[in-house]
Parts: C-alpha cells; sequence; structure tokens
C-alpha cells in the first residue's frame, strides 16, 4: 500500500503512533475489496510508517482512527490494505482475499491440496532419483508428513529416518515418538545424543570496522544465554550428528540427501532469501541454519513442505492417511526444551528501567493518577484513545492491581522486525478480572515499545519486584525442573479435555526469584514458570486463551497448584500476550 501509494505521487511518512495488534477499523463498504463486510471490522495492523498525502486517483478506503489503512483506484483496480488481511486475527480477512481474488482479479479455486500432494512427490523423484534420503524425525506433524510424502514418492530403502534424542526432550518423548512411528510402519532410528547438545558449539561472525568477515567459536550450549546463539547451535548440531550416522551406515555423505520438515513461517521468520531478500530475523530456527543454507545451496536439502503452513500440513497429513492423534498435536519446536528457558547470568536493566517502570505505575493506578499531575501520565494520555482511557479508568477504580517491569528479556515481533526486549509482569489483591489483563496486555506494549510481552503474576500482590535473576544455564538439573513442570500442566489440560481448544501451550523457567528480602544479598537457587497458551490456525499470528473463556479458570489454577508443589519454583504466571508482540514460544 505504501509503495503503491509512493508511485502514484502520494507521500508516506513515520509517525510518533506506531499500531502493533488488532484494532477496530472503519470500511468503505461499497469499495469491491471491502463488499460484503460491515463498516467497522476487527483487523491486525503492524507498522511505523503511515500513509501521509494520498496518491491522485486514490480513495481512502478504511481508516483507524485518523490513521489511513486502506487505500483503492478503482478504475484502474489497484488495492492497498495497511492491515493484514491473510492472518486469523483479522476476522474475516479471507472473505477480503476472496473478493481480490475472484470478483477483482477474476480467479478460479481449483488448485487443491491433492494437487500439491501429487506435485510434492514428483519433485522429490526427480530430484533424489535413485540416491538415498536421511530425514530428521521429531515425532511431530511436519517431519512426520514430510517423511509420509517421502515412503509414498521412493522405495522404502531410500529413505533412512532418525530421530535424535537432543536432551531436550519432553519427559518420555522420544519413547512415545519411536512407538507412534513404528505403528505407521516407519522404522526409526533412535540416537542419543544429549551430551553433543550439551557441549555443541558453532561459529559466529565477529563485527568489526574493516568489514572483512571473521568467525569465532561460541560458548557450548550448557554455557550460553543468547537464544539466537542456542538456536545456531542446535541446527548446526543436528547436521553434525546426521553426517555421522551417515559414516556409522558406511554412506558417502555427498550421495545422501538431507530432508525437514521445514515450512513457509521457519522461512519467513529465520529471513531465509528461500522466501524473501528483505525479510528482518526474527528468530533463526533450526532447520535453516547457516550449515543447513550452505548444504540447500549445494541442492542436498529436500523441503517438500518449504511452501506449506501449518494448517495445510495438517490437511495434507490427513490426505496421506496420518491417524489424527499425530495430525493435530500440539507442535513441539526442533530445539525442545532449550528454548523454553530463560538463561541469564545478568539482570536486563537499561538506563529506561526506570522511567518505564513509572509509566507502569501510572498505568496500573490510572483512575488515582489522573489526580495527580505528572509528565508521565501526559505521555500515557497521548498515545492512548480516549476510549482507552476511559476503560483504564474502569479497571483501575474496580481492580487493586500493580504493574512492573521483570529483569529478563524474551524475543517478539513488533512491526513486522524482530524485538528482545522487556517483560512487563502484573499482580493484583483480587482474583483475575482475565477480560480487565487481556486489556492491558494490548495497551502496555503498544504505549512502551521496549515491551513486548505481558504475564499475570498469580499468588499475592508482587510488593518487591525482583531486580535480579538466578543465574541460569541449559544445565541437567535446570532441565528436570522444567521437564516436571511441561509434564504437570500437559497432563491436566489433556484430562480436562480441552487440549483440542489450545493450539500450543509451551511451558518456560524463567531465572526470577519472587518474594525475595532485598537486603538479604544470598544467591537464590530459585526459578519461576510460565504458562503460555496460545491459539492459532496459522501460526503466524496468535492469541493468548483467556481463562473462563477458551478454556476454564479451573484447568488453569489446577496447573499453578501443581507447578508450584515443584521444588525450587518461587512463582507461576501466566502469559496474556497476543502474536504480534509475543512470538509463540519466548525465545
Amino acid at each position: 500500500m505504501q509503495m503503491m501509494n509512493k508511485v502514484f505521487g502520494g507521500t508516506v511518512h513515520k509517525k510518533s503512533v506506531r499500531e502493533d495488534g488488532v484494532f477496530s477499523i472503519t470500511l468503505d463498504n461499497t469499495c469491491s475489496l471491502f463488499r460484503g463486510l460491515q463498516k467497522e471490522e476487527l483487523v491486525l495492523l503492524t507498522h511505523g510508517d503511515s500513509v501521509d498525502k494520498v496518491a491522485d486517483g486514490f480513495k481512502v478506503v478504511a481508516q483507524s482512527g485518523n490513521i489511513i489503512a486502506g487505500i483503492a483506484n478503482e478504475s484502474k483496480k489497484l488495492y492497498g490494505a495497511q492491515f493484514h488481511p491473510e492472518v486469523s486475527l483479522t476476522v474475516n480477512g479471507k472473505m477480503i482475499l476472496k473478493n481480490f481474488l475472484y470478483d477483482i482479479a477474476g480467479c478460479s479455486g481449483t488448485f487443491t491440496v491433492e494437487n500439491r500432494e501429487l506435485q510434492c512427490i514428483q519433485d522429490i523423484k526427480e530430484k533424489v532419483g535413485s540416491s538415498k534420503v536421511l530425514v530428521l524425525l521429531s515425532g511431530g506433524v511436519d517431519s512426520t508428513v514430510c517423511t509420509a510424502l517421502l515412503n509414498r514418492a521412493l522405495n522404502r530403502d531410500q529413505v533412512i529416518a532418525v530421530h535424535i534424542d537432543n536432551g531436550f526432550m519432553r519427559k518420555r518423548e522420544s519413547q512415545s515418538v519411536e512407538e507412534a512411528l513404528k505403528k505407521l510402519g516407519i522404522q526409526v532410528k533412535v540416537v542419543n545424543a544429549a551430551h553433543s547438545f550439551y557441549n555443541g558449539t558453532t561459529t559466529l561472525p565477529i563485527s568489526d570496522e574493516d568489514r572483512t568477515p571473521r568467525k569465532r567459536i561460541s560458548k557450548t550450549l550448557n554455557m550460553t544465554t543468547s537464544p539466537e546463539e542456542k538456536r545456531k547451535i542446535i541446527g548446526d548440531t543436528f547436521v553434525k550428528i546426521a553426517n555421522e550416522v551417515i559414516g556409522e551406515m558406511n554412506l558417502k555423505p555427498e550421495e545422501v540427501f538431507l530432508a525437514q520438515g521445514t515450512l513457509r513461517p521457519d522461512l519467513i521468520e529465520s529471513a531465509s532469501h528461500v522466501a524473501s531478500g528483505k525479510a528482518e530475523v526474527i528468530k533463526t530456527h533450526h532447520n535453516d541454519t547457516e550449515l543447513i543454507r550452505k548444504l540447500r545451496e549445494e541442492g542436498k536439502v529436500i523441503e517438500p513442505l518449504k511452501d506449506f503452513h501449518k494448517d495445510e500440513v495438517r490437511v495434507l497429513g490427513r490426505e496421506l492417511g496420518l491417524p489424527e492423534e499425530l495430525v493435530s498435536r500440539h507442535p513441539f519446536p526442533g530445539p525442545g526444551l532449550a528454548i523454553r528457558v530463560i538463561c541469564a547470568e545478568e539482570p536486563y536493566v537499561c538506563k529506561d528501567f526506570p522511567e518505564t517502570n513509572n509509566i507502569l505505575k501510572i498505568v496500573a493506578d490510572f483512575s488515582a493518577s489522573v489526580k495527580k499531575p505528572h509528565t508521565l501520565l501526559q505521555r500515557v494520555k497521548a498515545c492512548t484513545t480516549e476510549e482507552d482511557q476511559e476503560k483504564l479508568m474502569q479497571i483501575t477504580s474496580l481492580h487493586s492491581l500493580n504493574a512492573f517491569l521483570l529483569p529478563i528479556k524474551t524475543v517478539g515481533v513488533q512491526g513486522d522486525c524482530r524485538s528482545y526486549s522487556y517483560v512487563c509482569g502484573i499482580s493484583s489483591k483480587d482474583a483475575p478480572h482475565w477480560e480487565s489483563l487481556m486489556f492491558l496486555a494490548r495497551l502496555i506494549p503498544r504505549m512502551c515499545h521496549n515491551i513486548n510481552r505481558v504475564v499475570y503474576v498469580f499468588g499475592p500482590p508482587v510488593k518487591e519486584p525482583p531486580t535480579d535473576v538466578t543465574p541460569t544455564f541449559l544445565t541437567t538439573g535446570v532441565l528436570s525442573t522444567l521437564r516436571q513442570a511441561d509434564f504437570e500442566a500437559h497432563n491436566i489440560l489433556r484430562e480436562s479435555g480441552y487440549a483440542g481448544k489450545i493450539s500450543q501451550m509451551p511451558i518456560i523457567l524463567t531465572p526470577l526469584h519472587f518474594d525475595r528480602d532485598p537486603l538479604q544479598k544470598q544467591p537464590s537457587c530459585q526459578r519461576s514458570v510460565v504458562i503460555r497458551t496460545f491459539i492459532t490456525s496459522d501460526f503466524m499470528t496468535g492469541i493468548a486463551a483467556t481463562p473462563g473463556n477458551e478454556v476454564p479458570e479451573e484447568v488453569v489454577l489446577k496447573m499453578v497448584a501443581e507447578i508450584k508443589k515443584i521444588p525450587g519454583i518461587s512463582r507461576v504466571m501466566y502469559d496474556l500476550t497476543s502474536k504480534p508482540p509475543g512470538t509463540t514460544e519466548w525465545e
């Protein structure tokens, strides 16, 4: 939309207001693009720049407050939307795309999953010929569908299925993966490589003045705190183990293809040039590291699902005859629990920490704050609408809340770029009022761009928010604590019958010890757990489940109670954040 507007003589400006999240916009539903829609629609907006002067021949057909959200030149059949019609957070996005494809562009819907399945099989046959293929199987839907496609396209003796236990699997996961795959007739070789992963390293670029590319060896994985470095080490170690397996089987590496269940979102988020030449890295997926990219350039990687999204892979899995419990299984990332432990040596406290904390105090006690003028109050008012302020007044006069920064950072996606910044914690004197908390979780990152995630902290009000961290690395003790918390939470979700309503539920271990006496400088060995529910159809965007709505509150409270019994757990938190601004995983 911005490019179209500029090319035809309009202008685009970076405004002080940035929109990240779901907003209600007003539409001109006489415009062909929006035919059949309401005058007001909920859409996902993620942008920092906005159209200023509209190009000649174009008219404004959608607005978000006073920001232009859609332009059209009906005679030239040119349409621009500032929001994302392709994601499930835009409620009627499919109708917009349907209007465009069928009515405006004159397309017809004759291309089906069956067509794509035949195309995938044909591509595999042509690329592999009589060679062998090593496929890395996690037991998730993507890698299993990939293996089923390979078995459909090639002779069974050409496909070598390997499940690598990297030491970051869930409780009894590798065992159940092996059993499930055997039932499907897939013979899988299980490799226990936990030691290799814990001590794995990778090479990382050193940035220097004269631009000559130099490399350094990273720390070992069990001493690494950077999420990107963790992901790169894990991805590279997978390739090294795969090469060892090829060697043990007396095969020549140059004659073996490596197959992966890589999806479109993996490539987009890793900023792979296969998906885009200009994308920002949100996070490096373990199946798109430099080693994989090098193999891809050599034509040695088979990725039959690289143009598919998760929902399409599930449809394809059903077409291939895979059982429903496997097809609808919650995704579990390749790096596993390694990216669900927030590793840290030092607290993350930058110079903006005190000011942001003060803004959060004003927001959490807005009804009292408006009575005493403060320069930061004006900042809050400047980036909220009258409607927002009214809702804040209502919430804060009814509920006793406090909001504060936590001294850790997590990965998010803001304005289509990767962010790596603060988490805001909210606690309350009363029982949590979830609708109000969800409203605050949408509002806070919009006001404070250095916050990409908002959590509710269960238990009594947090009087002294933690300002320090419990030193945390990927050690076996830390991993076993998280493994137990993950096991308890998923057991309760399964037993409740609500597992199908939630798309994914990462359980995260954070290096935070609440309720410590700040004057006692004793080292801590306590940590806190986060429950991250996520509801999505496309895995590119999504929302947190609201307790009492998409998931019963008693199910969440039961998880909290069971996790609290695990030794070394200080508090339990609930992630309230949509994607954007918070990614599904915390790293």
